[in-house]
C-alpha cells in the first residue's frame, strides 16, 4: 500500500540528547529549560533536575531516558534527556524512535569517547539530523575545535550521509551558562542552542488526519492512574474518552526502516482495547493535562490495565489499525544469578523474600527494561538475570534492595556463544586517558587482563590516551583498581565490541577468605587477632553466621577463623592486661565491588538493611567433600 508523503508539524521540534557519560547532558538541559522559563518557581535553581531517582542523583549518572518539553520563539520543543554509560544503552536505542534529531554533547578537553560513537552510530541508522554541542569551553586545557573534527572523522566512519556530515555546531559551558558559534567569539546566552535546534532540526511528519498510531517507547506506572504509555504520536489524533486498542507484536519483523509503519496481522496481536483517561504533555520536570494530542506530539496516555516498552497504541476498528515491529537492543552481555536468601538470617530484615515476590518483580522490571533478560533455571528459587554490564545489573538490585527486597546473587559471568571456530566471548573498544606517569603501570594490569593495545597517543601535554580490545569478563572489578592506579586522574570508557574466540580460564582472584565458624558476635579481642591474618570486612558487635566471609586472607587457600571468642576474664593480673587493642578500620564493599570480589562458590546477600559475603554452601564440612571430589576429578 503506497501512502502520499506525510505533512509536517512547524511549529514542534523532537530532539534527543546523547552524549558519553559526564560530558554534561542532564546539566544543558537544566541550562536549556531554565532559558526558556520552563521551571516552576520552586524548581529553579535545582542542579541535574532531570536525575530525579534517588540513585541516579547519588551516583551523579543518567539512568533512564527522560521527557521535557519547553516553548521557545512559539516552538514547542520535546527534548529526551538520555543516560551516558554503556550499560544503560538499551534506553537510548528505545527511544530515538520519537526524534527527528539528535543533539549530541561532547566534551571539549576528551573529546569523542567510545560511548559517543555507539549513541550516534544508532543516531546514523535511523537517518536522524545531528546537532553538535561542544560542551565544558572553558575548562583548561580544552581543545574545541579537534572535539570537532572528531566528531566529523567518526560520523564519516559510520558512514553518515551528506546531510548528517554537514552539522551545524555550538561551543557552550552548559554549567556556567554561556554559549558561542566559535571558541574566539565572545560570551553569548545559552539560547544559542536553542536556536540552533529551532532552525536545524527538522519539524516532525505529521499525518494528522490519519488513523491513530504510536508507538510505546518507554513507560511510567503512577499510584493512582496506573500504566503511562509515553511516546510520539505518528499519526491521527488521541482524545480523553478514545477508545483505544493497544497491540503487542508477538515476533520481529523484517523491517529496515524502524519508523516506518507496518501492516501486520494486528488483530491476532491486540492484548486489549480501553478507554483513555488522560492524556498528559511535559512542560520542565511537571505532567499537565491535555485534551488531546496529535501527530507530532510527545505525550504520555493513561488508561490500559497491562503494557509493554514496544507495544503499538492505534484505533479500536481493525481495519485501521497499524501497528510497529518488535524494538530491537543489542543483546545482554553479562549474566547473574538471583536466588531466594537460604541463609540464617533470612527474613529478619526484608519485606518480600519468596521465589514468587522475586519472580514476579523481575518480570515486572522487564516491561520497562529492554536491555535486560529473564530466565527460569533448573532451580525452582534461582532465576538467571542477564543485563549490559555490572553497573546495569547492580542499579536492579540496589533498587530491589530498596524497595524491601532480599535476595542472594551469584558471580557476574560473560555470556558466551559457540561460534564458527569454537566458543566465543563478547569483547569491549576500553579508551583510557590518564597522566603519562601511570601510563606503565594501566597497560601491565591491562594485559594480565587480556587486554590488547590497538594504540596510543598523546592526548594532551602529559596525558596519554590509549585504546584496548579487552574481555568483558577482564573489565568485571577493574575500574576502582584503575582510579586508585592512576591516583583519581584517570578517565575509562568501554563500549561492546562483539563476539571473538574465547581467551582460555583466568583466576580472577588471588587471596582467598577469611569465613566465620559458627554463629555469634564478633569482639574487639577477636578480630584484633585476625587482622594480622588480612584484611576484614566487618567491625566488632556484628552478629554473623557460619560460612560468612568476613574478610580477605593475605594467603591464596580459605581460612576458617572465629571472631566471636570475647576475653576470659579472671582475679589474676598478667603482664600486658591492661593494653589497649586498636582495630584497622574495616573495608566496606560496595555492591559493585562485592560483584567484583566473589568467586563461584561465593553469593552476596542483600537486604535493605545489609551486604554480606557469604559461601554458597555454609557447611564447612560440606565445602571440604566437595573440593576433595573436585580434586580427584
Amino acid at each position: 500500500m503506497v501512502r502520499a508523503p506525510m505533512a509536517s508539524r512547524s511549529d514542534i521540534r523532537n530532539v534527543a540528547i546523547i552524549a558519553h557519560v559526564d560530558h554534561g547532558k542532564t546539566t544543558l538541559v537544566d541550562a536549556l529549560l531554565s532559558e526558556a522559563g520552563a521551571f516552576a518557581r520552586t524548581e529553579i535553581g535545582k542542579e541535574r533536575a532531570m536525575d530525579s531517582g534517588d540513585i541516579e542523583r547519588e551516583r551523579g549518572i543518567t539512568i533512564t531516558s527522560k521527557p521535557t518539553a519547553l516553548t521557545w520563539k512559539e516552538h514547542r520543543i520535546n527534548v529526551v534527556d538520555t543516560p551516558g554509560h554503556a550499560d544503560f544503552g538499551g534506553e537510548v536505542e528505545r527511544v530515538l524512535n520519537m526524534v527527528d534529531a539528535v543533539v549530541l554533547v561532547v566534551d571539549a578537553f576528551e573529546g569523542p569517547m567510545p560511548q559517543t560513537r555507539f549513541v550516534t552510530e544508532k543516531a546514523v541508522q535511523l537517518g536522524l539530523k545531528v546537532l553538535l554541542v561542544v560542551n565544558k569551553i572553558d575548562r583548561d586545557g580544552c581543545m574545541p575545535h579537534a572535539a570537532v573534527d572528531g566528531v566529523f572523522d567518526l560520523l564519516v566512519n559510520l558512514e553518515a550521509n551528506e546531510d548528517q556530515l554537514e552539522f551545524p555546531v555550538v561551543f557552550c559551558s552548559a554549567r556556567e551558562r554561556f554559549a558561542m558559534h566559535q571558541p574566539e567569539d565572545e560570551k553569548g546566552p545559552i539560547s544559542l542552542v536553542l536556536d540552533m535546534i529551532v532552525e536545524h532540526a527538522p519539524p516532525p511528519p505529521a499525518e494528522v488526519d490519519g488513523p491513530l498510531s504510536m508507538w510505546v517507547s518507554t513507560l511510567l506506572h503512577d499510584d493512582y492512574l496506573g500504566y503511562l504509555a509515553i511516546g510520539r504520536v505518528r499519526s491521527g489524533t488521541v482524545k480523553v474518552g478514545d477508545r483505544v486498542a493497544r497491540i503487542s507484536p508477538q515476533r520481529d519483523e523484517d523491517e529496515d526502516d524502524v519508523h516506518a509503519v507496518i501492516e501486520a496481522d494486528v488483530a491476532a496481536d491486540c492484548a486489549e482495547v480501553f478507554r483513555v483517561q488522560q492524556v498528559l504533555a511535559f512542560q520542565g520536570l511537571r505532567r499537565f493535562e491535555v485534551d488531546e494530542a496529535a501527530a507530532g506530539d510527545i505525550v504520555a496516555i493513561a488508561g490500559m490495565s497491562g503494557l509493554e516498552v514496544g507495544d503499538s497504541l492505534t484505533c479500536e476498528a481493525v481495519e485501521e489499525r497499524r501497528a510497529f515491529p518488535k524494538l530491537h537492543v543489542d543483546p545482554p552481555t553479562i549474566t547473574v544469578r538471583f536466588r531466594v536468601n537460604d541463609g540464617p538470617f533470612a527474613g529478619q530484615e526484608g519485606k518480600w523474600v519468596t521465589s514468587r515476590k522475586i519472580s514476579e518483580r523481575l518480570q515486572r522490571e522487564l516491561r520497562s527494561n529492554v536491555a535486560l533478560a529473564v530466565r527460569e533455571t533448573e532451580l525452582a528459587d534461582e532465576f538467571e538475570v542477564a543485563g549490559r554490564g555490572e553497573l546495569h545489573l547492580s542499579v536492579l538490585m540496589e533498587t530491589m534492595r530498596r524497595e524491601g527486597y532480599e535476595f542472594c546473587v551469584s558471580r557476574p559471568r560473560v555470556i558466551y556463544r559457540d561460534g564458527a571456530k569454537g566458543r566465543e566471548e563478547p569483547f569491549e573498544d576500553l579508551e583510557v586517558q590518564c597522566d603519562t606517569e601511570y601510563a606503565g603501570s594501566v597497560i601491565d594490569k591491562l594485559g594480565r587482563r587480556m587486554g590488547e593495545m590497538q594504540s596510543m597517543e598523546e592526548a594532551s601535554p602529559g596525558r596519554s590516551r590509549m585504546r584496548f580490545r579487552i574481555p568483558a569478563r577482564g573489565l568485571i572489578g577493574y575500574r576502582s583498581e584503575f582510579m586508585t592506579d592512576t591516583r583519581g586522574t584517570g578517565i575509562m570508557a568501554s563500549v561492546f565490541a562483539g563476539y571473538g574466540p574465547w581467551g582460555g580460564p583466568r583466576k580472577t582472584r588471588p587471596r582467598g577468605v577469611l569465613v566465620a565458624m559458627d554463629p555469634g558476635e564478633t569482639y574487639t579481642y577477636s578480630l584484633a587477632r585476625l587482622q594480622d591474618r588480612g584484611v576484614l570486612f566487618i567491625g566488632p558487635q556484628i552478629k554473623v553466621y557460619a560460612g560468612q566471609v568476613i574478610g580477605e586472607n593475605a594467603r591464596e587457600q580459605d581460612l576458617i577463623v572465629n571472631p566471636c571468642i570475647n576475653k576470659k576474664h579472671s582475679n589474676v593480673r598478667s603482664a600486658g592486661a591492661d593494653e589497649k587493642l586498636f582495630l584497622t578500620p574495616a573495608r566496606e564493599l560496595s555492591l559493585e565491588d562485592a560483584l567484583a570480589f566473589i568467586e563461584d562458590d561465593e553469593l552476596i546477600e542483600i537486604t535493605p538493611a545489609s551486604l554480606r559475603i557469604r559461601k554458597r554452601h555454609l557447611d564447612h564440612n560440606l565445602r571440604k567433600r566437595m573440593e576433595k571430589a573436585a580434586a580427584t576429578g
